[in-house]
């Protein structure tokens, strides 16, 4: 551990507007900090492959009712399989996204987006969060960084980073065998290829102490299910902090600061 705090909270890319929880993690390591000094860091877990993540729920501001709106994609093959850092965004998605988005938030927010250009789905995401301000002063690291990967722990259960089809696919190593989990009892194995630390990311189950084993934080902000699978005795010395309690938690946060 270094002298000082080191306040850790870790998140997949969760919509081109970031989802509240994410909000709500942010203000609890802010708070930790304002009372403890200390950096901030924010694990930025974009080799995470589901596209689900980056749902952005806004609600229509005349009904009020919520809409569902996500990236489109170059492919099939990349909006299944692909890391989220691997997935390139298709040409025009951002034009379309700009005229629905009036319905949703006002002028300065649809112009944040406007100004906003990237060439994958998690460089896009981490691009609008830090035009919204959330992550002044917040040191991020991500997972798919190959200098990161280098240096982290080496971990029993993980996934690997593997070219198939023309992509980059994020496939499970199990029992040996490299698999795409098509859904259900489904799996797609893939020939064998060689891979070293720079292309392993962790699971759910390891993240923990993959990333801990990186940041060496003091203190780790958790979400609202995070404790279920954590493994706090894979991070001895640790502080688990249970984040803010916020509105609407799955919904996106579509606000500028003050």
């Amino acid at each position: 551990m270094s002298g000082e705090p080191v306040i850790a909270f870790g998140q997949q890319p969760c919509g081109f507007f970031p989802r509240r929880f994410l909000v709500a993690k942010i203000w609890t390591a802010r708070r930790l900090q304002a009372q403890l000094g200390g950096r901030i860091v924010f694990f930025y877990h974009d080799s995470d492959h589901d596209p689900r993540e980056t749902r952005t729920i806004l609600r229509h501001r005349a009904t009020g009712e919520p809409a569902k709106l996500n990236f489109a994609v170059a492919n099939k093959l990349q909006r299944k399989f692909s890391p989220l850092y691997a997935k390139r965004i298709a040409p025009g998605w951002a034009a379309r996204t700009l005229l629905q988005l009036p319905n949703y938030v006002d002028g300065p927010l649809i112009e944040v987006f406007r100004q906003t250009s990237a060439e994958t789905v998690s460089a896009f995401c981490l691009a609008m969060y830090r035009r919204l301000g959330l992550l002044d002063g917040i040191e991020v690291v991500c997972s798919s960084d190959p200098a990161l990967r280098r240096r982290a722990c080496a971990v029993g259960d993980f996934f690997v980073d593997v070219p198939y089809g023309g992509e980059v696919v994020r496939a499970r190593l199990r029992d040996g065998a490299l698999e795409l989990h098509e859904g259900g009892q489904s799996f797609v194995t893939l020939p064998a290829a060689a891979f070293g630390k720079e292309h392993i990311s962790p699971t759910r189950d390891t993240r923990l102490r993959w990333m801990q084993s990186i940041i060496r934080c003091t203190h780790y902000v958790t979400g609202g299910s995070e404790h279920v699978y954590l493994h706090p005795e894979e991070a001895p010395g640790v502080t688990f902090v249970r984040r803010d309690e916020i509105t609407r938690s799955d919904e996106a946060y579509a606000e500028l600061p003050a």
